[in-house]
């Protein structure tokens, strides 16, 4: 199984650490924290993580100094800015060493998981897409490049774009659930925001029904109740989209 995305978050104001953490780890994220600026530099040099969250303010340190010393060594490492310095010159300077994103406190939760699978989308060392998705425990291979799923038994049946779009999105984000607000934004490309709609939902439906998952307790789709939808501990992705 493909380990949860994991995000350092390096604040001081600890009743602001523990919102951020509970949130993201709510939503399926490993978090790590720090709360002084010399600990948050040695988790971010040495932790295998996907992104940091960043406030500039801390004690031992400032966190701009953080961001170019670890940007140094690991220029791939997205970060986003959290802090109430909202200043344009502190922006651009931080953005001028290489922060993907800043938000100036006081922000939404909800506000924040945008920017944050944003960045990660256009992130160099995101997940790779995948060409094709092997489920061992139902002996199936779904083709994505061919829009296809191939059963042990040479059954065959037939992926629609966006049956392919939402295998694909699933797959590149492995060990957590996704909600259907991040599906309806980044696969059906549209503001999920005040959107009532069952589409994501049917969707699902449909492709359990051709990956013949769709009995009272589905072992390839995965609900995930209050979260969203995830693809079975088994699910193994391989290639790259062109």
């Amino acid at each position: 199984m493909s380990s949860p995305l994991r995000i350092l978050v390096i604040e001081d104001d600890p009743a602001i650490r523990r919102g951020l953490v509970d949130t993201l780890r709510h939503e399926s994220f490993e978090v790590f924290e720090a709360g002084t600026a010399p600990a948050g530099l040695d988790l971010a040099l040495s932790l295998d993580c996907h992104i940091v969250l960043l406030d500039l303010l801390l004690p031992g340190g400032d966190g701009l100094s953080i961001l170019h010393r670890a940007r140094a060594a690991r220029p791939h490492l997205p970060f986003i800015i959290l802090t109430a310095r909202g200043g344009e010159a502190d922006r651009v300077r931080g953005l001028d060493l290489g922060a993907d994103d800043y938000v100036v406190k006081p922000f939404s939760p909800r506000e924040l998981l945008a920017r944050i699978h944003a960045v990660l989308r256009r992130s160099p060392a995101r997940t790779p897409d995948a060409l094709s998705i092997e489920f061992p425990s139902a002996a199936l291979v779904a083709d994505l490049a061919r829009r296809e799923l191939r059963f042990a038994d040479g059954a065959r049946a037939d992926l629609s774009e966006r049956e392919t779009d939402l295998l694909r999105y699933l797959a590149a984000h492995l060990g957590r659930a996704v909600s259907r607000d991040e599906l309806l934004a980044n696969v059906w490309q549209v503001e999920p925001r005040g959107l009532e709609t069952r589409t994501i939902d049917m969707h699902i439906a449909r492709l359990r029904d051709k990956l013949r998952d769709s009995g009272p307790e589905p072992r390839l789709l995965l609900t995930v109740r209050g979260k969203g939808y995830m693809l079975a501990a088994d699910a193994a992705p391989s290639g790259i989209a062109p």
